[in-house]
């Protein structure tokens, strides 16, 4: 079998290699993830519970399904998603992510499958999964379209392929990378780049041309006044999420 293309990019896993140890630490560089984190889930869980009609006021909703989360960094969706039931596989390009998501894994109690390795790695290897979890990476990788193209490919028929990434505007450059990285310092600068970030339109064609079904898109929001996020049927101007599905 032919190897598929590596879209890793050495540069984008150096600057999280750098931070891996303060994945957990809700006050430390991840903060903003700590705060999206849980209306991330709250997509996530609806999505997956729509699709495989799955009722989550059960004890664990997902048991028997198998879930990867892919650039898993720390865990902070792999553990909930062990917590509802799955069977949940967490890989990242970084290596140092690894050892610091096992550890707070084992201490949490969760058993959870922790890999130092790439989608394009998982789907030569044959691996196969009823739900991917594809979050704030695709805006790091080298090319877009395959490694969509690979994330497709570890679907099962029928998978579902959740991705959110960061819309490409004036206002995502002011949000995102000015009032993130320079007025609030949540990340250090130059996590981000702008001419990476991809428009919802943008998305949903590489979703279509990687092979998938492209079903929803909403917009994570943020209030300043509340200190929270929410998600929006229209407002998709900066951070937003797709769902798709592997006819």
């Amino acid at each position: 079998m032919q190897a598929s293309p590596n879209t890793v990019d050495p540069a984008e896993v150096a600057k999280f290699e750098a931070m891996a140890a303060e994945w957990w630490d809700p006050a430390g560089k991840f903060k903003p993830l700590h705060m999206l984190n849980p209306c991330r889930l709250d997509y996530i869980t609806a999505q997956i519970a729509g699709e495989f009609d799955r009722d989550l006021t059960a004890d664990r909703p997902f048991e028997g399904l198998r879930i990867l989360d892919i650039g898993c960094g720390g865990g902070l969706l792999s553990e909930p998603m062990a917590r509802l039931g799955a069977d949940v596989v967490g890989a990242d390009a970084a290596e140092g992510n690894i050892p610091v998501a096992r550890v707070h894994a084992s201490q949490s109690g969760l058993d959870i499958d922790y890999r130092h390795t790439t989608a394009e790695a998982l789907a030569d290897a044959g691996e196969q999964f009823d739900a991917v979890l594809n979050m704030e990476v695709v805006e790091h990788v080298a090319d877009p379209l395959a490694y969509l193209s690979a994330c497709k490919s570890l679907l099962k028929p029928g998978g579902l392929h959740i991705c959110s990434t960061i819309n490409r505007n004036s206002k995502s450059y002011m949000v995102a990378i000015v009032g993130a990285e320079v007025v609030m310092r949540w990340l250090p600068r130059g996590t981000h780049e702008w001419s990476k970030f991809i428009t919802p339109d943008e998305l949903f064609d590489l979703l279509r041309r990687a092979g998938l079904t492209p079903v929803d898109r909403k917009g994570f929001v943020f209030n300043p006044v509340t200190w929270g996020w929410s998600l929006s049927a229209r407002d998709l101007s900066v951070n937003y999420v797709t769902a798709s599905t592997r006819p």
